[in-house]
This record gives C-alpha cells, sequence and structure tokens, in this order.
C-alpha cells in the first residue's frame, strides 16, 4: 500500500474527541447504575421486581425506537437489518412488559406457559434473518454451498456440545413432567439461541462494505443477551431466579448497547487534511491470525463434535442417537465443504496461471523498459522493450552494472536517490521516481523516467523515454522567461538574475548596475510608418542592444515589454566609486548612441529613434525591485528632461515619487474629508448684464491653503511621468460625480434664498456614455433637491474621438427630456466641435478662449469668430464667450452677435458669500457704444450723453461702463456719485490713449481667496 493509500485506508476519526467519549461516558454510567442496583437489591423486593421487568422491557423499547428510527433515516443495504433490530428488541420488550404486569400488576407468579414465552422466543428469529442480511453475500453459487455449510458446521457443533451438556437432560425432564408444549419451548430458547450465537460468528468473518463498529456493537449486544438466555437456561439460576438480580444486568446492557449501536459510527470523518498529517498506522498484528482462525473454523467445529461424543463416552452415558446424528451431519459437511474448496482451489491455480501468462505478455510487449537489478546494481531482468527504447538488445544489458549507463553528472543524484529510498520503511515510501540521462546504443544520451519498487533486497525499474517532453519543457521553459519577438529575456528573467547577482556579490563585485531605456518616439513609427515596422525596429534594436552588452561576464539585456528594454551591468571589482560611475554612464551613453542610429524597416524606409535611458547602482540592502524601481525613475527623469540622454538615479527621485504618491492617496480622500470647496463665476448676459448662470469650478485647498484647478492638481498628481490612465479616470469621475451633486445642492439652496439661477456643471463625453451614471441618476439628482427644468446646464469639456456619437446621442437626448440644456465647449478649437455639433442635440455653443483673447486687434480672428458666431444664431442656439477679460472685448462680441460672455471683464469665480452679493445686485454693467466697432485697436464708445466718442477701458464707470475688477476677482463697490473709487484700481500698464491697461489672465490661473 502507498503511503497515500495507508492514509485513506485509515478508519474515520471522529470529528471531537469530546463528542465521541460523552455517549460512550453515559451509556457506561447507565449499565453500570443498573448493575449496582441490582447488586444491592435496588433497596425493596418490589421496586427490585419493577426494575426487573420494567427496566428491562424500557431498555428493549428504547433500542426498538432506536433502531426503528435509524433505519427510517438511512439508505442502503443495512436498512432493513436495523428494522428487523427493531422487531426483535420490540418483542423482548413486549414480553418483559407482560411478565411485569404479572409479577406487578397482577402480583401473581408467571404461568408457567404464559404470553411473554411467545414474545420471548420471536426475540431471536427477526435477529437472525436481520444477521443474515448483512452477511457477506457470496459471488457464487459454490459460495452459498459453502456459507451454509459453515452455518450448519457452527450450529451443528454447539447442538452437539449443548445436548451433551444439558439439553438432553433437559428434555427427558420436560418429556416427564410437563409435557410437548413446555419442552418444545423449554427446547426453543437455546435451539434460536445456538442458530444466532452461529450466525453471530459467521456474520464477525466476513462482513464487508458496512459500518463495522455499528456491526460490532449490535453482535456483541445479542451475544450479551445469548449469554444471559444461555445462563438463564442451567437448572440452578432457573430455579432460584428473581426479577431485578444481577443477570437481569447483562439483559439491560445488550438492550443499551443494540440502542447505541447504529451510531457510534456515524459520526462525521475528520478532515482530510488532518488524516493526511497523520501518519499512517501500520496494519494490525492480529489480522494474519483471525485470517487464519476463519479457514480452521470447520475443524473446529468437527473437533467439538468429536469432544461432545467422547464426552459421552467418558462419562459413561448411553450413546445418543442425537449426538450421533449431529456429528455425522457435521462430518459430512465438514468432507463436502473440503471437496468444493480443493475444486475451487484448482479453479485458481488455473485461473493464476492464466494471469500469469497474461501478465508476462503484458511485460514482455510493454512500451516500458522493465529492469531487475541485484542489489550490487548488476541488471538481471531486462525487458525487450530495451530494444526499441535504448536502442540495444535486452541480453546486451544483462549482466552489466546499471551504473555504468547513466550519465556521470546524474550517478550522483541517482545513487542518493536510491540509498535513501531503501533506507526508508517499505509501508511509508513503496515506490518512487527518479530522472537521469541513460546511454543509448547510438551512443547519445536520452532523458529517462524511472519508477523503482523494492523486489527481494534489489529494485524492479519501470522506465520510459521523455527526452521529447523534456524538450518541449524546456522550450516551454524559454519561451516562459523570454520575449517572442526579440528572443531577450523578459521581466521575470531579467528580475531573477538580477537577483542572482546580488545574491552572489561579493567584494570583487562592486559596480553591479542596472539600465531601463526607452525608445522615444517609437510610438511614432507605429503610427506613420506601421505596426509591423515597427517589430522589426524592435528586433534591430535588440540586436544592438545584445551587442553591445558584454558577453561571458554575467552581462544580460532584457526586454521588459513595449518600447522599454534593461540592461545589467555586473561589477569588475574596482573600489573607487567614481570611477565606477564613470565607466558605467560610458557604456550607457554607448548603448544610447547605437540605439539612436537609423533604423532600416519594412520597405527600406529609413527611421529614427531615440533612447531615454537610467542607471542605479546597487547598495547594499538594495533589492532587486528597489533596484529596477530606481532605474525606471531615473528613466523617466531622463525623459522629462528632455529625452535622448543618460540619468543617474538619486534619492531625491524616490522622494518626489512618495510625494506624488501621497498627494495621489490625498487627493482619494479630499473629497469624503471636504477639502474640495466649489466656487462659481458668473456668466453675463452681454446685452443687459443680468447674471444668466452660473459655471461651477470645483478647487482642491491644499495643506498650505493653495486652491488648485482640476487640471492643477489631476498633473500634479500624475507626476508628468503620464500616470495610469484608469487611476486618472477614476479621479476624473469621482470629481464629475462630486461636483454634479454638489452643484446641484448649492443651486437648490440658491433658489430657495430666492436666487433661481441655472448652473453650469463641465462633465467629459466619457462620463455621459458611462454605465456609472445613467440619465435616470440626473432625473433623481433634481428631483430630490427640488430643481425645475431648465436649472441645470451640462457642458461638455471633451471631444475624444473613442467616445461613440450614437450613444452620446441618445443620452444627451435623454437628459434633455429631463430638462437638462446642453452646452458645447470649445466650439471652434477643432474639427471635433464641428462634427459634434453636426450630430449632438445642444443648446448652447462655449467660443473656445483661443477665439475671444485676439479678437479685437487681429481683423482675421474677428471674422472666424463673427461666422461662428453667425452659424450659432442661424441654428437658433445661444452663445458664451469664455476668457472675456476686457470691455473692448465686450463691446466686440456683442457686436458680433454673441449673446453671453464669461470672465475677468465680470467676475472670477466666487465662494458662496460673495455669490450671493453679486446675485443680489442683479447683473454686472456693460459698456454701450452706438457706432460700429473698429478693429485694430482701442474701440470707440458713444456716451448717451454727448457726441464724443472715448474709448472704453475698465477705470471709467460712468454711464454703464463696468467697474474695475478687484485682485481677486470680485468687483469693487460702486461710488455715492456712480464712479468708482480709486482704491485698489488696478493699473498694470497704460495703452496708447494713456488710459489704463487691465493684464490678461487665464481663469485657471486667477487668485481666489480661501473661503
Amino acid at each position: 500500500m502507498s503511503a497515500t493509500g495507508a492514509v485513506l485506508a485509515r478508519p474515520p476519526v471522529a470529528s471531537g474527541g469530546g463528542a465521541g467519549l460523552l455517549p460512550q461516558l453515559l451509556l457506561a454510567l447507565v449499565c453500570g447504575g443498573y448493575a449496582t442496583g441490582a447488586l444491592l437489591g435496588w433497596g425493596s423486593p418490589r421496586l427490585a421486581v419493577v426494575m426487573g421487568d420494567f427496566g428491562l422491557s424500557a431498555a428493549a423499547f428504547g433500542a426498538a425506537v432506536s433502531c426503528f428510527w435509524y433505519g427510517r433515516t438511512r439508505t442502503g443495504r443495512c436498512r432493513p437489518a436495523w428494522t428487523l433490530f427493531a422487531v426483535s428488541s420490540a418483542m423482548a420488550g413486549l414480553g418483559n412488559a407482560v411478565w411485569g404486569w404479572y409479577e406487578v400488576v397482577a402480583g401473581r407468579p408467571v404461568p408457567a406457559i404464559s404470553a411473554a414465552d411467545f414474545c420471548f422466543v420471536l426475540f431471536a428469529p427477526p435477529a437472525i434473518v436481520g444477521l443474515l442480511v448483512l452477511a457477506k453475500r457470496p459471488v457464487n453459487r459454490a459460495g452459498w454451498v459453502c456459507l451454509g455449510l459453515d452455518a450448519w458446521l457452527i450450529a451443528g457443533s454447539l447442538l452437539t456440545l449443548c445436548w451433551s451438556l444439558a439439553l438432553a437432560h433437559r428434555g427427558q425432564i420436560g418429556v416427564a413432567g410437563a409435557g410437548v408444549p413446555r419442552t418444545a419451548l423449554s427446547l426453543a430458547y437455546p435451539l434460536l439461541d445456538i442458530v444466532l450465537v452461529s450466525l453471530v460468528i459467521a456474520l464477525h468473518r466476513g462482513p464487508s462494505g458496512v459500518n463495522r463498529s455499528a456491526i460490532n456493537i449490535a453482535i456483541g449486544a445479542l451475544a450479551l443477551t445469548v449469554l444471559c438466555d444461555a445462563l438463564f437456561t442451567l437448572p440452578a439460576l432457573r430455579e432460584h431466579y428473581r426479577s431485578g438480580e444481577v443477570l437481569d444486568a447483562g439483559w439491560f446492557a445488550g438492550s443499551v448497547l443494540l440502542g447505541y449501536a447504529p451510531w457510534a459510527g456515524s459520526r462525521r470523518p475528520a478532515p482530510r487534511r488532518a488524516r493526511r498529517a497523520a501518519p499512517a498506522p501500520p496494519a494490525p498484528a492480529g489480522r494474519p491470525i483471525s485470517g487464519s482462525l476463519a479457514a480452521l473454523a470447520p475443524y473446529l467445529a468437527a473437533g467439538v463434535c468429536t469432544l461432545s461424543v467422547l464426552y459421552n463416552v467418558l462419562d459413561r452415558r448411553p450413546v445418543d442417537a442425537t449426538v450421533i446424528i449431529t456429528a455425522c451431519a457435521v462430518v459430512l459437511a465438514l468432507v463436502i465443504r473440503q471437496a468444493i474448496m480443493l475444486m475451487d482451489n484448482l479453479a485458481l491455480t488455473q485461473e493464476l496461471a492464466q494471469k500469469e501468462n497474461h501478465f508476462r505478455s503484458l511485460v514482455q510487449s510493454s512500451s516500458d523498459v522493465i529492469m531487475i537489478a541485484a542489489p550490487n546494481g548488476v541488471l538481471r531482468y531486462v525487458s525487450p522493450a530495451a530494444s526499441g527504447v535504448y536502442g540495444r538488445d535486452a541480453d546486451e544489458l544483462v549482466g552489466t552494472g546499471l551504473a555504468s549507463h547513466i550519465h556521470p553528472e546524474d550517478l550522483g543524484a541517482v545513487m542518493h536517490e536510491v540509498r535513501r529510498f531503501l533506507a526508508s520503511p517499505p509501508g511509508e515510501e513503496p515506490t518512487t521516481r527518479i530522472e537521469c540521462r541513460f546511454r543509448s546504443g547510438t551512443g547519445e544520451w536520452l532523458n529517462v523516467e524511472s519508477t523503482i519498487n523494492r523486489h527481494h533486497g534489489g529494485l524492479i525499474l519501470n522506465s520510459r523515454d521523455v527526452t521529447e517532453r523534456v524538450r518541449l519543457q524546456a522550450q516551454l521553459q524559454h519561451n516562459a522567461e523570454h520575449d517572442p519577438l526579440t528572443d531577450l529575456p523578459n521581466r521575470a528573467l531579467f528580475t531573477k538574475r538580477v537577483r542572482h547577482a546580488l545574491a552572489g556579490r561579493r567584494r570583487t563585485d562592486a559596480g553591479t548596475a542596472v539600465l531601463y531605456i526607452d525608445l522615444d518616439g517609437f510610438k511614432a513609427v507605429n503610427d506613420t510608418v506601421g505596426h509591423q515596422a515597427g517589430d522589426e525596429l524592435l528586433v534591430q534594436a535588440a540586436r544592438r542592444l545584445q551587442e553591445s552588452v558584454r558577453s561571458g561576464s554575467g552581462d544580460c539585456a532584457a526586454r521588459l515589454g513595449g518600447d522599454e528594454f534593461a540592461a545589467l551591468i555586473t561589477g569588475d571589482g574596482e573600489d573607487d566609486p567614481a570611477t565606477r560611475e564613470c565607466r558605467i554612464l560610458e557604456i550607457a551613453d554607448r548603448l544610447r548612441v547605437a540605439l539612436s542610429q537609423p533604423y532600416v524597416v519594412e520597405g527600406g524606409t529609413e527611421v529614427r529613434v531615440a533612447a531615454s535611458i537610467g542607471v542605479a547602482f546597487a547598495e547594499p540592502g538594495t533589492g532587486p525591485g528597489a533596484l529596477m524601481r530606481n532605474a525606471d525613475l531615473a528613466m523617466y527623469r531622463a525623459k522629462s528632461g528632455g529625452k535622448n540622454r543618460v540619468e543617474l538615479y538619486a534619492p531625491q527621485m524616490q522622494a518626489e515619487v512618495e510625494r506624488r504618491a501621497e498627494l495621489a492617496t490625498r487627493l482619494r480622500t479630499a473629497l469624503n474629508e471636504g477639502e474640495f470647496v466649489l466656487l462659481h463665476q458668473p456668466i453675463a448676459d452681454l446685452a443687459t448684464g443680468r447674471i444668466a448662470a452660473l459655471a461651477a469650478q470645483p478647487r482642491w485647498r491644499s495643506a498650505q491653503g493653495i486652491l488648485f484647478t482640476p487640471a492643477e492638481f489631476l498633473r500634479v498628481a500624475s507626476g508628468g511621468r503620464g500616470g495610469s490612465g484608469a487611476e486618472e479616470a477614476a479621479r476624473t469621475a469621482e470629481l464629475s460625480r462630486w461636483t454634479l451633486q454638489e452643484a446641484v445642492e448649492q443651486a437648490a439652496r440658491r433658489r430657495q434664498a430666492g436666487h433661481p439661477v441655472p448652473v453650469v456643471v463641465r462633465l467629459p463625453a466619457s462620463r455621459l456614455v458611462d454605465r456609472s451614471m445613467p440619465a435616470r441618476g440626473v432625473e433623481n439628482l433634481l428631483a430630490r433637491h427640488g430643481l425645475p427644468s431648465g436649472s441645470l446646464i451640462l457642458e461638455l469639456t471633451d471631444s475624444d474621438p473613442r467616445v461613440p456619437l450614437e450613444e452620446l446621442e441618445h443620452r444627451l437626448g435623454a437628459l434633455r427630456r429631463l430638462g437638462v440644456r446642453i452646452a458645447l465647449d470649445g466650439f471652434g478649437s477643432g474639427y471635433a466641435a464641428i462634427r459634434a455639433l453636426r450630430r449632438l442635440p445642444v443648446d448652447i455653443l462655449k467660443l473656445d478662449c483661443g477665439l475671444v483673447e485676439g479678437v479685437v486687434e487681429s481683423s482675421r480672428l474677428h471674422k472666424i469668430t463673427s461666422g461662428l458666431l453667425r452659424i450659432a444664431g442661424d441654428l437658433g442656439m445661444q452663445s458664451v464667450a469664455e476668457g472675456v477679460d476686457m470691455p473692448e472685448q465686450i463691446v466686440a462680441l456683442r457686436a458680433m452677435g454673441c449673446t453671453h460672455a464669461q470672465g475677468m471683464a465680470f467676475s472670477g469665480p466666487l465662494d458662496e458669500p460673495r455669490l450671493r452679493r453679486a446675485l443680489a445686485r442683479g447683473g454686472f454693467p456693460v459698456p454701450r457704444v452706438e457706432e460700429p466697432v473698429l478693429v485694430g485697436g482701442a474701440l470707440p464708445v458713444r456716451h448717451p450723453g454727448g457726441g464724443h466718442v472715448a474709448a472704453v477701458h475698465p477705470g471709467v464707470g460712468h454711464g454703464g461702463v463696468p467697474h474695475p475688477v478687484a485682485p481677486h476677482g470680485v468687483p469693487h463697490p460702486v461710488a455715492p456719485h456712480g464712479g468708482v473709487p480709486h482704491q485698489g484700481a488696478p493699473h498694470a500698464g497704460r495703452r496708447a490713449d494713456g488710459h489704463p491697461h487691465t493684464p490678461l489672465r487665464s481663469n485657471a490661473e486667477t487668485p481666489v481667496p480661501p473661503t
């Protein structure tokens, strides 16, 4: 049996020791308590009679209920047996109940023949049938015959013995005194008990496939009951028997054991892991003895019959015909059984010969080579398959030493494994497996896998050729550790080699370094020439890299993925750090020059790429992951510093990365911790100056109190390395969700305060088609805060070509049906905005800042902006100009037909208190002109009260001219006379006409005071 088989062959272990021990303790206490009461007489004669009659009845009925319930709730071949045991126990319980009715209730002696006797007689037949159900079923007719003969041998021998000792005398007394019924009833008890005992012995020899624990306890319970019945038949005990005596304790224990038996082996087995961890127990030493006794049972039966006859002869009794007939029948049965066994043995011998021939043919025709080696290693037998596997005849190998055919490099490992295997116990490790190279007839070394078994002190080797498998495994291992395009080591193998270089570094290995290489401009090659050309470029770059590193020195080049390569340069024993650094930097620069040379790719096209290289030295305590990370940081520093250069790692790079990572982590929790604030920039009507809408703009307040715009803190979080696209998209989506929710909530509060101004929320188009933001969610948000239709304007901020316009059109249509207006940002900045305008349902067009910034000075830009505004007017859309910082821009845009504007000419982003004050004022003054606007220079404005024309500038506030803008984007309060106070008026410079000129500022750069 193998070690695994030995573990699996162990009997089930209870899930807990306490769970299996407690029922046994209770069982012992109950039986011990009853036996103690019987020994002490129960304290009174009446109590003894009650316990002797109804106590036995209760125990028997309890056993009947237990066996019946178990039989009803279980399935399998044992179910009828337990039901029959329940009937048998019920008969015993009923008999004791009738006996108790006579003695306790009626108060009179039990009659010689009563209903109790018939119940006691009926106890044995169901138990006998139940044991027959549990008996091992023979597989053929000869087995059935042998089973019947064995049962008769046991029963006949017991009948002969009992008849000689007691039954003959009892029968004679019964015939002389009580008559035939009483005699038959007296003989029925021992005869049925003999049958029951014979079946108990036969069943104990042969049952299989059943719960052995339960069957053994049931057999013990029946044997105990039969023993008490046998003692009860003895005349000495029979004449002096009284209920409640010690003999009743045996019947009581038998009933209790029978009731406990079905549940004894039904506990849950221990976990497989626990069974596997425990050592396999050795085979019980008594098992062979048990088998020998089972084989000698027929002869023991014949011996018992012989002893019975001898007992009658020595006791000088007349020879009883019953003893003679029974003994002759037993001997005859023994002869018949031996004849059947002899014929069965002949059939088995013939079958064994056939199987031996079959086994020999299998060995001869097996594709595996089977070899038997003597203890000294000499081959004694080699199967004919050796000629096909090894290319050598079997006779040629016989007589040679096994060690002479094994590769010298593998011989030591093979001998060590064989010695270890022979020293281990056979029961724990019956086989072992080795792999080695075996010499073939052509002198070639074959990879051979052998399973080794013990054989009379020697070994049996079952060997097979696994050369192709080993080659395939080697190829698969190579493919798993090398890049399929360039055949350079991949990241996994490169990391392994770096680890090996660092683990084996000695003092002479100082100066080991890792070079991280990235090809600048490789994406452009893919986009312009094609991916096939890009693959050819990578192959040529890998070849140049491999030629540039030192061969045979431990240096290694690898492709980590995409256009990223790496090189491992081992140390040369130089102790001077400056010299080592100079040498590595020289190698890195040579690699940079080699990789930056022109490449001739598909179709003879010549392309160029550059190489950015980061270098990191191995310091004491530096692991492979940290070393490669340091080189990676240095490479990104080289790319951010202008590309096509070599950068040496410095500890400050890691500190900067940690700072950016900390900032990114803070950004993830900033929304939940209230570090984001929402500012609003008014959007004014150019005709009246009324505040028509509020543009929501989120800001993040840093630990230093600085407010960052979304573009600024997202750029800081990415660190200029490009960052993770997924992480940046997640941050943008989370910010958009917060901005929309906060803007709607604040708009609802302003509406309750009497300022029903629509709010504009900027959302990426990709966010609108995201499944996590359905149209129903916006409707629920508006309904939850009580905002009516038209109170929310969604502004599309990007024109990602990957966003499907069909899906975006469907989503925008659903939002418009909710009353949400759609604004298109960046109109006029490219083809994407025109394409979106043609397909998408848009209500408002927002001019790009580039069209507004120079609209006053440039006539060409003036015409372009005027044409775009004319398109918006023809389409019936409102227009919003963003980045309006000067009054001249207001006049020019209004003359072109622009309806609304947003910028520093009106106000910068405001916090909630300043916004409420601006809404309370109702709007902003706008400049008025009566003559056409002249392009190129200051815009003339005619005052309502006079005929002269004055250039409009932010320093004049009379007659509708806008007030000057405070440094924080908040208009100065109006003077009592309608002018503008002199204090705080910005004078960043003067125009040609001498009026002050307000400097241009972008919205992102406008400083906002902390709120």
